[in-house]
């Protein structure tokens, strides 16, 4: 259990750092980050500190893609965690 909660950590961070690199980059005009590598690390674990990050930093919060999309990735992934824990009878 807990290499997954380390691997859920560093997933976690990622996120929060690419995020507001992105952020820095669209107020400097520079090279983003693809909307698809936000939504691949969001789809890989990072879905909920990505969100918040997203909220908090005021990124991409008009856009449906990220404002819907990653709270959906996020239940699903908490629908998948839940179903392996009961399936191997850790609930």
């Amino acid at each position: 259990m807990k290499p997954f909660l380390y691997y859920l950590l560093i997933v976690s961070v990622l996120s929060f750092l690419i995020t507001v690199h992105d952020k820095l980059a669209a107020k400097r005009r520079t090279r983003r980050v693809p909307e698809n590598v936000l939504l691949l690390f969001s789809a890989l674990g990072g879905s909920a500190a990505m969100y918040i990050t997203m909220l908090i930093i005021r990124h991409k919060t008009r856009h449906p893609k990220f404002m819907i999309g990653i709270p959906v990735i996020f239940v699903m992934q908490v629908c998948l965690i839940l179903f392996v824990l009961w399936k191997f009878k850790f609930l």
